[in-house]
């Protein structure tokens, strides 16, 4: 039906945008990974609990997207979400058949800080399309649209709770894992930006998920996106 055009445009529009989202996080998450100067904050918390409690880090990961997940329903009274462990399944998919590829012509410096570029503006996309939103970026958007805080001062302190909690349970912490806590999460802001004003591309994880916070100003949006 003609009317219903528009709507469909859209939503393959959203899915696309969501897709290169996930390969584009994937290839910066391998570069980093290869680079070998250190893990990011989730994976420092995961190695920690990895130290004091007998479980694989994946299920640690899922644990902590469970929390943020809970954490997000009850925050804005909406049913809990399982599209953040799709996202979780393909990027780790995704990054599997990348870690085959070999990067060794690049030097690690190179890759690390083209990791955390790619790793920062694919959490931006994937952030705008709405769909498959990380649980802990939902938790962030959250915070935004509460307290009205940037995003980047948001999702940095709450990757850098991580951090400090994996550290004194035994995490590693090496360059790449503060690099990735300064760039990556201050560099989706400015991407999610760009991507408004040069590519007109609609922010619909603000819309979606955080659409029941409390009495948002109908402007309210991510600092720095408008």
């Amino acid at each position: 039906m003609p009317a219903t055009t528009p709507v469909r445009r859209a939503r393959l529009q959203r899915l696309g945008v969501y897709l290169a989202g996930c390969v584009v996080f994937a290839a910066g998450a391998t570069l980093f990974i290869h680079s070998a100067y250190g893990v990011d904050p989730l994976d420092t918390l995961a190695l920690g609990l990895l130290e004091h409690v007998p479980l694989t880090i994946g299920i640690a990961q899922a644990l902590v997207a469970v929390v943020c997940i809970a954490l997000w329903s009850v925050w804005n009274r909406r049913r809990p979400v399982l599209s953040p462990f799709v996202t979780f399944l393909l990027c780790g998919s995704l990054i599997d058949l990348m870690r085959l590829t070999d990067t060794s012509a690049l030097p690690r410096p190179v890759q690390l800080a083209i990791g955390v570029l790619l790793c920062a503006y694919g959490s931006a996309l994937i952030i705008m399309s709405g769909i498959g939103i990380r649980a802990m970026d939902l938790v962030v958007i959250t915070m935004t649209q509460r307290w009205r805080w940037p995003f980047w001062v948001a999702k940095a302190s709450v990757e850098a709770v991580l951090l400090a909690v994996g550290w004194v349970l035994g995490g590693p912490v090496g360059v790449g894992t503060l690099c990735f806590l300064v760039f990556v999460d201050g560099l989706i802001q400015p991407f999610m930006a760009f991507n408004r004003r040069a590519l007109r591309l609609e922010n619909r994880g603000l819309v979606l998920a955080g659409s029941h916070a409390a009495a948002p100003a109908p402007s309210a949006r991510i600092r720095g996106t408008a």
